[in-house]
């Protein structure tokens, strides 16, 4: 097996200009325009249509000089204000890793910082990782396969493939946020119910050994530690990955109930205990609670827990059931706690390669569906994976795409919608930034969200879904200008107050 594992070399701007081996046409060099580069205009576009017609274009207008008179402005309202944004991102999955380490040198190095690069590309700046294995992993594993905590060790894939990676990422990022949860814990912990506590010799299923809430505690902290310790901080973790999923290819059943005990008994107090600031955030799962009753709410109900509540930040959601209206509920009763939205997919079941839909579809559902539903932060699920949706493990998800597809030569990426929709928002929506109000025009198919910077300027992300384009202005009070927005497109803007 081939690994790639050299320090990538840092390219000029003018090597990133060509996009090399990253098209979505049959010619590599065919790519879409440097998300980089400045248009000398007041304002800074960054403009993709669902035929691709636009691919990250790069595009700019000058403030007008007239009055503004027309029927279609929207104007934005800082007085008003939402949630602070941490950031958008991709997983990087052991499986993404792998991918990007059958690259071409060169061909990787633009590709990352393409995506993660804050001058030179589209600042991705969120990433999510696994502890232990995924259902995209190369093998199923933890950090302590071996019986007793004192075995703990990271193993080969994160050693060789996951660290190698982030550390070239934070190298083109160094603000990229990292937030990590486990698929199942190490299987000598796990039995086979609460209510049947025999050993559970499986990675699929089982539930936590409540005997063994402090071991697990300490896995989570020597796990944090390993990955500091080479220079990756770790901004978040939630303590199961889809807690009431039996039937990944690794999993861990864990209700509500189970995850209040494990937070509140060991996992707050040791990460206090340790000195550690990583956040965590409860649940990790899909908004309909996969339809078990006693599961609504899943969050909320910790929240009550006084205990519990004051080690939790609040509260990770997936998107495979239900709708993004419970963001909202949860935030409106909670409004102390945080929102992050950690996972969705594309794949054969959604049409996961036609941009045609999934652009625009995403887009309203994933990317501003759930920021202006209250997520501080929106990943979604693996970066690359090849033509096959590989490599991904038997039991798991064999029929996802990647936010990009890598060719089976490993020498042509084609973006899938995913990439676009958490680029648009990276691009001009930086961590730190707030949501705030807007007022003025509104339409059927048009949606949008605007954003506060903490450089001094101003962000909005547009989507028009519908057949015609649109002429809409946009003001600030101060500044005001028109821009004629394509037909199914989404359009990113940018400037200065």
């Amino acid at each position: 097996m081939m690994m790639y594992l050299k320090k990538i070399a840092m390219i000029s701007v003018g090597v990133l200009a060509t996009f090399a081996a990253c098209s979505n046409s049959d010619s590599p060099s065919d790519g879409p325009e440097t998300p980089s580069v400045e248009t000398g205009k007041d304002v800074r576009i960054l403009v993709t249509t669902n035929t691709r017609s636009k691919d990250l274009a790069r595009e700019g207008v000058d403030f007008s000089k007239k009055d503004n008179m027309s029927p279609t402005t929207i104007t934005l309202d800082p007085s008003v204000r939402y949630q602070e944004m941490d950031g958008f991102g991709a997983a990087i999955t052991g499986s993404s890793c792998y991918n990007l380490s059958q690259m071409n040198e060169a061909a990787r190095a633009n590709f990352l910082e393409e995506t993660f690069s804050e001058k030179n590309g589209l600042g991705y700046s969120y990433v999510r990782i696994s502890i232990g294995c995924s259902d995209f992993s190369l093998s199923e594993y933890t950090c302590c396969d071996e019986k007793g905590i004192e075995n703990f060790k990271i193993e080969w894939e994160d050693e060789k493939l996951v660290i190698p990676t982030l550390k070239d990422i934070l190298a083109i990022n160094p603000n990229i946020k990292i937030i990590a949860a486990p698929w199942t814990c190490p299987k000598w912990m796990k039995v086979k119910s609460l209510s049947n506590p025999v050993p559970f010799d499986s990675w699929t299923s089982g539930q936590l050994n409540p005997d063994y809430y402090q071991d697990y505690a300490t896995y989570f902290v020597k796990w944090v530690q390993a990955f500091e310790a080479q220079g990756l901080p770790i901004y978040a973790v939630t303590p199961q990955n889809e807690p009431l999923n039996r039937g990944n290819s690794a999993s861990l059943f864990m209700g509500w109930e189970e995850q209040r005990d494990f937070i509140k008994q060991a996992l707050g107090p040791q990460f206090k205990a340790a000195g550690l600031t990583t956040k965590i955030y409860a649940f990790d799962h899909n908004y309909n609670y996969d339809n078990m009753a006693d599961q609504q709410g899943y969050p909320a109900k910790m929240y009550a827990d006084a205990e519990a509540s004051q080690y939790i930040d609040g509260a990770a959601y997936h998107n495979y059931g239900g709708d993004k209206s419970e963001l909202k509920n949860i935030q409106a009763a909670n409004p102390g706690k945080e929102l992050v939205f950690t996972e969705t997919s594309i794949g054969t079941w959604n049409d996961g390669r036609n941009l045609n839909v999934r652009l625009l579809d995403d887009m309203e559902q994933v990317a501003l569906g759930t920021v202006n539903n209250w997520c501080r932060g929106v990943i979604v699920w693996n970066l690359m994976l090849d033509q096959k949706g590989a490599p991904n493990r038997p039991g798991g998800c064999t029929t996802c795409y990647g936010a990009v597809d890598i060719s089976n030569d490993f020498s042509k990426i084609t973006r899938n919608s995913h990439y676009y929709i958490i680029g648009h928002m990276s691009a001009v929506v930086k961590p730190g930034a707030v949501r705030i109000g807007t007022k003025g025009y509104t339409a059927n198919g048009i949606i949008y969200s605007a954003f506060e910077n903490t450089d001094g300027t101003y962000a909005m992300v547009l989507l028009n879904k519908t057949t015609d384009a649109k002429k809409i202005t946009l003001s600030d009070g101060n500044n005001h200008f028109t821009y004629n927005v394509p037909s199914n497109s989404v359009v990113s803007y940018s400037w200065d107050k």
